[in-house]
């Protein structure tokens, strides 16, 4: 089986590279400066005990590949980008299965439109991609938790073969019925992304912000309906696995939206995320004004190339109230 990584960015380039290492077939799609440097010089993949140069075979679209059977197509993207992606994974592969390795629930969604093998991952990797040909994954003892399952429910082989190459590569990888449900409780923890980015990790009042945009998912959620891991469970998946450590003496600076900030990206994925609660609470009745004030602050600040860290948590606390 050879993994076509769409999005070799923090999340990809760690997957891509640790599975690489593993003996697998591995193909990263990527774009710009980043893909010139993949090219050039090779994937740098540092972690906090290791760093090493990685020579994969990279390219510029998913209609660059040599699609082949056997092959599995692993979205790593921010989800803003995945619809235009899976349009093009559609007229160039269209039997390929999809794997959606991204936060949020959406994803699973747009690809189930358009291909009729979905799987869908949990991803808990803390990892940065802030430089052209540069990853850091910054989690001990082992990379990250990558738990697979078939969307929207269920396992099988395919996601026994792939949970079985994830763990070979070093990460903590199990097959999951219930995927989905980690998945919507990772997406209440994804909830604080927008508030960090616009605010910064040591802003007076971030905690109680972050405490706000949850409690209005966990309300939006339980109106819909919808099943959620317990808080618990998640923890107890977490314990002892993902312990985040500095990398050649720095610790991460933010979370993904943080880094689409930082790199002055263009545009974040608030809209999936904070947006996903938004929609959510409009449809049965949930008021939202705290998800809705970051969704609206970090897409202006995205819009604008503003820098992380240049807002205030309590003004934006006490304004969304």
């Amino acid at each position: 089986m050879r993994y076509v990584v769409i999005g070799a960015g923090a999340i990809g380039g760690t997957v891509g590279g640790r599975l690489a290492e593993a003996g697998r077939d591995v193909v990263l799609v990527a774009r710009g400066a980043h893909l010139a440097a993949l090219r050039e010089s090779g994937l740098r993949l540092d972690e906090p005990d290791r760093s090493r140069l990685l020579r994969l075979p990279a390219v510029g679209g998913v209609g660059e590949v040599d699609w082949r059977a056997g092959d599995v197509a692993l979205l790593c993207t921010k989800t803003q980008d995945t619809e235009p992606l899976l349009d093009a994974l559609r007229a160039a592969a269209p039997d390929v299965p999809v794997v959606c390795a991204q936060n949020g629930v959406a994803n699973e969604r747009f690809a189930a439109a358009r291909s009729a093998a979905v799987q869908a991952m949990c991803v808990v990797l803390p990892a940065a991609h802030l430089t052209p040909g540069r990853v850091v994954c910054y989690s001990a003892p082992v990379p990250g938790i990558l738990d697979v399952g078939r969307y929207p429910e269920g396992a099988d082989a395919l996601s026994e073969q792939i949970t079985a190459d994830l763990t070979a590569a070093g990460f903590s990888s199990r097959s999951d019925p219930g995927v989905m449900r980690a998945k919507y409780r990772k997406l209440l923890v994804n909830l604080a992304n927008a508030a960090e980015a616009a605010c910064g990790p040591d802003s007076p009042g971030l905690p109680e912000l972050v405490g706000a945009a949850r409690a209005e998912g966990e309300r939006c959620l339980a109106a819909a309906g919808i099943d959620v891991l317990p808080v618990e469970e998640e923890r107890a998946r977490r314990d002892g696995l993902i312990t985040e450590r500095p990398v050649d003496g720095a610790a991460r600076g933010g979370g993904s939206t943080w880094q689409s900030l930082r790199r002055a990206a263009g545009s974040v994925e608030a809209a999936y995320l904070n947006g996903e609660i938004v929609a959510l609470g409009r449809a049965h009745g949930v008021a939202t004004p705290v998800n809705a004030l970051l969704l609206a602050t970090v897409t202006r600040m995205a819009e604008g190339a503003e820098q992380p860290g240049s807002r205030d948590a309590r003004p934006l606390l006490a304004a969304a109230r």
